[in-house]
């Protein structure tokens, strides 16, 4: 299988996204074995305007990686226990990012975090790295269903975007 390039990345989230779908999430943990996850979910979140992106703030200390051109790793902790994997796309200077939220056979985006042994360290990382990246095995998904992003209730009529992506099946 072929790793991504990090140009795969320097797309907009919109078409990144859904292309992320039946692809492997591959790490190398530290003991040196290797697991490859397929990718069944996906969010995207596009620049300070969608106000369910994390940019929608401005540029912070948190979101700076997002404001960095696409292929670049971004992650973040919630309820202090859950490292989160996004991935950077576009531009530079337009934020905008794609949460991993489930692999085959693991599903929420904390629980894949746990998995992978995310933490602070992959905060900025480029793809592909020595212990991150994600492969192509040439298959043409074209079975998936986007519905409204989870969780984002606050973001006003954002939240209706139909920016999830979910694998129905290879």
């Amino acid at each position: 299988m072929q790793k991504l390039s990090r140009n795969f990345f320097k797309q907009d989230v919109l078409i990144v996204a859904p292309a992320l779908l039946g692809k492997f999430l591959v790490r190398e943990f530290e003991d040196g074995h290797i697991e490859r996850y397929r990718i069944t979910e996906v969010e995207a979140y596009r620049g300070e305007e969608d106000k369910a992106c994390h940019a929608a703030k401005g540029r912070t200390r948190r979101t700076e990686v997002m404001y960095h051109e696409g292929g670049k790793i971004y992650v973040y902790l919630i309820y202090g226990m859950y490292w989160l994997l996004n991935i950077v796309t576009g531009n530079e200077d337009e934020p905008q990012a794609v949460l991993i939220r489930s692999v085959e056979k693991i599903s929420g985006p904390g629980r894949v975090g746990k998995q992978l042994q995310l933490h602070s360290g992959f905060y900025g990382e480029i793809l592909p790295s020595k212990r991150i990246w994600i492969e192509d095995d040439n298959r043409i998904v074209s079975h998936y269903v986007t519905t409204p992003r989870i969780g984002i209730d606050y973001a006003g009529e954002w939240k209706l975007k139909e920016w999830r992506y979910c694998l129905v099946n290879l």
